[in-house]
């Protein structure tokens, strides 16, 4: 067993939630970003503008999502180069096996075959057959067995919640938008998680209240410590920014937790917001202005996986234009520095606790 220890020591072979739930999970969705998000986002642009060639190349972004996903996964496993090179074929194939799953299947089917290259990489005199060929097979063997599979419960899985948001559109979205937004701020993927899940409708409405809420209500109650680069870097860029503060003093996160249960209900009762672009969007909040992008590109052009629950293509009035803007800015900017004044006086909140 020593041996043994010893041997995944040397391959950097970790097996934790750390690594895995983590690391792992944020860097797939940095690839998932970097591919089908900012492809989606080229290509609604170009459909909008009347520019082919826009067109185009989100379309080859957004083809690549499976093989961004594996590489990105295989980076944040510190996989050696022939691994992480050949972890796109890996990618590609568990991306194109799970369906509505495949973000969830690129996940673990990626984890699985960037261990095992790195298990053997370098430990051969004919390293550059060995290692991509131990890879790749490992890979998609795995893609083909297991992929399937996945893809189902995945989708069955966001089925339920969609379906569960419909028939308790309060309760559901108090429980998606706090959920989800506190899966934003915390270290963890809430982008991945929306993706896995296929997050989209009225639950993915839902979810995009949530994360407006904890990025715009920290970056505004925050404002007097934090000024203006504090302003956009939480956001416009993300509220993880605060879980050093939160660590020291977790009644920071009352505010932008309890304006995530007032302004998830609002999107999915009084609104109906539904987020029917690409699900990652749904996990995204206002990082990038994704999540009000999606609900754009989702009214003009419903995804694969919203048209598949039943979205179809409207025209936007100007109770929906309303509607995100309160969700997704001004509720969250009004609500979490007025929740966060009692604290204040409380003393559970003072001066400093929320300086970056």
């Amino acid at each position: 067993m020593s041996k043994f220890k010893a041997f995944l020591r040397r391959k950097n072979i970790v097996f934790s939630a750390q690594r895995y739930g983590i690391e792992a999970l944020g860097a797939m969705a940095q690839g998932l970003f970097c591919s089908l998000l900012i492809g989606t986002i080229i290509n609604t642009l170009g459909q909008q503008l009347g520019l082919p060639f826009l067109q185009d190349v989100g379309s080859f972004a957004m083809s690549v999502s499976g093989a961004a996903m594996a590489v990105a996964i295989g980076y944040a496993l510190k996989a050696d180069p022939m691994v992480l090179f050949s972890l796109a074929a890996v990618g590609y194939a568990a991306n194109a096996e799970g369906g509505a799953g495949g973000p969830l299947a690129v996940l673990v089917i990626a984890i699985v075959a960037a261990e095992c290259g790195k298990a053997v990489s370098k430990e051969t005199k004919v390293d550059i057959l060995v290692t991509p060929g131990v890879t790749i097979l490992v890979g998609v063997a795995l893609a083909k067995w297991i992929a399937p599979p996945i893809g189902t419960a995945a989708y069955a899985f966001g089925l339920l919640i969609d379906s569960a948001t419909k028939l308790q559109p309060f309760w559901m979205g108090i429980a998606v938008s706090v959920l989800v937004g506190m899966a934003l701020t915390l270290p963890i993927s809430s982008a991945a998680i929306c993706s896995v899940l296929q997050l989209t409708g009225l639950a993915g409405g839902a979810a995009v209240a949530g994360c407006c809420a904890q990025m715009v209500g920290f970056a505004v109650m925050s404002f007097k410590e934090n000024r203006w680069g504090g302003l956009v870097s939480q956001g416009l860029g993300t509220s993880m920014l605060q879980m050093p503060n939160i660590v020291r003093n977790p009644r920071i996160w009352i505010a932008p937790t309890v304006a995530s249960a007032i302004t998830g209900p609002i999107a999915t009762c009084l609104f109906g917001l539904e987020m029917n672009g690409t699900a990652i969007n749904s996990g995204m909040g206002t990082c990038g202005l994704c999540g009000p992008i999606g609900v754009w590109t989702g009214w003009l052009a419903p995804s694969a996986e919203a048209v598949a629950k039943g979205a179809a293509a409207i025209s936007p009035s100007a109770m929906d234009w309303i509607g995100l803007a309160l969700v997704a800015v001004v509720l969250p900017a009004v609500l979490t520095p007025l929740i966060n004044l009692p604290l204040r006086r409380l003393g559970w909140v003072k001066d400093g606790d929320l300086k970056l």
